[in-house]
């Protein structure tokens, strides 16, 4: 554990400076989440082609249509467009999201053939078309000019767009490679309304110029939902959109789907966000069509959007049942395999298949797979015209991106499409070529590691004090965030005496702990399958944790969440 760094500030809490420290918080500076602290657009190497683009649609009303992905952050980043321009004067702009079942991932030459219908002047991309060379192509041949903003990371050429936009392309200078793809659209907004200020625009039409951080609730939820890394300018617009939600001051979707899941938005957190509102919002991307989604992101009506989030929300609990049973099959793949984390003869690239899977959730099932072997994974399911669509879960140390495309150079042809992040990635191949893929992306992933790196390490903040095993500080933890991807939430690790333990629900474990150097008693629940191999009559464990606040009837009392559990022999 490295030790407080002296430049924060001494009025810091103890533990706080402990904890911050451990994740490279070296100064005041990387505490500081005020806007100001944000990094400046003018670092993008494509923002000024971008703003002018969008400027002249606006000058001369044409029609932008914004084409987005069928995840929370293609939501979110579809929403926030449509929301933004219409406040900066845009009269025309509408989106179109495409069905991944129907259209696939990004900028097809089919979605631009439907968007063509629409007569568009400009297609501006949302968290995609990176990678979408033909369906630029198909666009710009039939007279529409493109925008590509994405955070994908760009192949070896780019689209022959009219502008992209990306932080993540080779010679950008924006600062920070980790935006969300609501991120990135943010960052154009706040570009073309200070290219709309200095060109008299507002005043010209008697438009109040908007304060686009009104918008900063969908940023947040788009930052979190997509899993990229909390760097600092991330945290930035994450705990800004948190303070709006918490006031109130968010969009009445979002308020929608909190209260469908039972959450108070003065309590709400980042986690709250990734784990309560994402995956309601992404359960029509899943299962439908992602447009319910921001439907219900774009709804100013309260009435409507709560009819629209009690439809996320039971399209989520079908979502869930689904996955349930496909992990299920997918453990009894491994079973079947005489495999577990432990054996060698374990691919170091895991490929799993099964024809009756659906499409929308396999990343669910590969990253539960992922989690349990402690290796990258990617499950598939079967699409259309013979093809086998994959999605990919990946573990440090393995970029799975940079993994699909040395396959791709080592064996052209054997994947038909790909991209992605460092963790996560999807593509797209023929079913009769599956046993080959499998076998050449296990000996590429071994590549990249020795067996030893694909043990299961889990990473914690050390044994808490026991003088700070108290509610208090477990609500100091909980405000002292955002914590996320590579600014993890504090977890802490001890020996703890059973007292009590007990099943409820669908087989989650109920434990009333006592701290051995203070006897003091703590409840705690370790939700299945953490707690499933803890025998019952089990009196010493080592315990993972995370202190949290359990709100139940007006009464707040300590809970620890049980992260990990082991016996501990006497």
């Amino acid at each position: 554990m490295p030790a407080a760094d002296a430049r924060l500030p001494d009025t810091l809490h103890p533990l706080l400076r402990r904890i911050y420290a451990a994740r490279g918080a070296r100064t005041p500076a990387d505490l500081d989440h005020a806007l100001s602290a944000l990094h400046d657009f003018h670092g993008f190497h494509g923002m000024r082609a971008a703003v002018v683009l969008l400027a002249e649609c606006l000058e001369r009303d044409l029609k932008i249509l914004i084409v987005g992905d069928f995840d929370a952050d293609g939501a979110t980043s579809s929403a926030l467009g449509v929301r933004a321009l219409r406040t900066l004067g845009a009269r025309n702009v509408d989106y179109l999201v495409p069905n991944r079942f129907d259209y696939g991932y990004g900028l097809t030459p089919e979605i631009v053939a439907l968007a063509a219908s629409r007569r568009p002047h400009l297609i501006v991309t949302v968290d995609n078309g990176i990678s979408s060379h033909a369906g630029v192509a198909a666009a710009r041949a039939a007279g529409i000019r493109v925008l590509v903003t994405d955070h994908h990371l760009p192949g070896a050429t780019l689209p022959d767009a009219d502008a992209i936009l990306n932080p993540n392309l080779p010679d950008d200078g924006f600062p920070s490679k980790c935006l969300a793809g609501v991120g990135v659209t943010f960052y154009l907004l706040l570009a073309l309304r200070a290219h709309l200020r200095e060109s008299g625009w507002f005043t010209q039409r008697a438009i109040a110029e908007p304060n686009l951080a009104e918008f900063l609730d969908i940023v947040a939820l788009g930052t979190v939902a997509d899993l990229v890394p909390l760097d600092h300018n991330n945290r930035v617009l994450v705990a800004q959109g948190l303070a709006r939600i918490r006031a109130g001051q968010c969009v009445p979707g979002i308020q929608a789907l909190l209260h469908t899941a039972q959450r108070e938005l003065a309590q709400v957190t980042a986690a709250d966000l990734g784990f309560v509102v994402a995956p309601r919002l992404n359960a029509a991307g899943r299962l439908t069509d992602m447009s319910l989604g921001i439907e219900c992101l774009l709804a100013d009506d309260a009435p409507r959007a709560r009819e629209l989030a009690a439809k996320l929300d039971a399209l989520n609990r079908e979502r869930r049942a689904i996955e349930a049973q496909m992990r299920a099959e997918a453990l009894r793949t491994l079973d079947h395999m005489s495999l577990d984390a432990t054996d060698a003869a374990l691919p170091f690239g895991l490929c799993l298949f099964n024809a009756e899977w659906h499409q929308g959730v396999i990343g669910l099932v590969a990253a539960r797979i992922k989690d349990r072997v402690h290796r990258p994974v990617i499950a598939f399911a079967r699409a259309e015209n013979g093809q086998l669509k994959g999605s990919a879960r990946s573990v440090a140390g393995v970029h799975i991106r940079d993994v699909l495309e040395a396959v791709d150079t080592r064996c052209p042809g054997l994947i038909t499409r790909f991209g992605g992040h460092a963790m996560a990635a999807g593509l797209s191949l023929a079913a009769q070529r599956y046993e080959e893929f499998a076998r050449v992306f296990d000996a590429e992933v071994r590549g990249w590691v020795k067996a030893g790196d694909l043990d299961g390490v889990l990473y914690t903040d050390g044994e808490l004090e026991p003088e700070y095993l108290t509610l208090e500080c477990a609500a100091l933890l909980r405000a002292a965030g955002p914590w996320g991807q590579t600014f993890p939430e504090p977890c802490f690790d001890g020996v703890f005496q059973i007292l009590e333990q007990r099943v409820v629900g669908h087989g989650h474990l109920k434990l009333t702990l006592a701290e051995p150097r203070s006897s003091a008693r703590v409840d705690a629940i370790a939700f299945h399958p953490v707690g499933e191999h803890l025998p019952p009559d089990c009196r010493r464990a080592c315990v993972v944790y995370r202190p949290e606040v359990n709100a139940w009837h007006g009464e707040s009392r300590l809970q620890l969440l049980v992260e990990y559990i082991e016996p501990v022999v006497p």
